[in-house]
């Protein structure tokens, strides 16, 4: 079987103050459908920000591992590239980040145009929220640059 390696350097990559790990492009954003699809970047060999997802995401691995940790920082899951999940909204709050490689995965957010995920500190307090409003401001400013 061929390798092939994913050319992401067409891609507007972006980043959030404070995310560390982390890079972003908003493909779309489809309002009424409450329907967010946005690339992730993760880090290779890195975790971002502790936090819980509160909609639904379905996820694609384009590029490398898609790793998964526990609140502690355990391994938790790995996902290889060309997996597809399915992941309803869950209180289980987690990590991500890649493998020997930067990963990068598409999200496919559905079903809220209230909050989509919390961001939570060490002792698994609520920090901050990213909502779609959050998204819709995001994309706009993506699409600026």
């Amino acid at each position: 079987m061929t390798n092939h390696c994913f050319d992401d350097s067409l891609i507007n990559w972006q980043v959030l103050d404070g995310f560390e790990h982390l890079q972003y492009s908003i493909l779309a954003i489809d309002e009424p459908g409450k329907i967010i699809d946005v690339l992730f970047k993760f880090a290779a060999n890195q975790q971002i920000v502790l936090h819980r997802h509160k909609v639904l995401n379905n996820t694609f691995v384009i590029q490398g591992e898609h790793h998964l940790y526990h609140a502690d920082g355990n391994l938790k899951e790995i996902r290889p590239t060309g997996s597809y999940t399915v992941s309803p909204p869950s209180d289980e709050p987690h990590r991500e980040g890649g493998g020997d490689i930067d990963v990068i995965v598409l999200f496919s957010i559905r079903g809220s145009d209230g909050v989509l995920y919390e961001i939570l500190d060490d002792e698994l307090n609520v920090v901050a929220t990213l909502g779609m409003p959050d998204f819709l401001d995001l994309h706009r400013k993506q699409k600026q640059l």
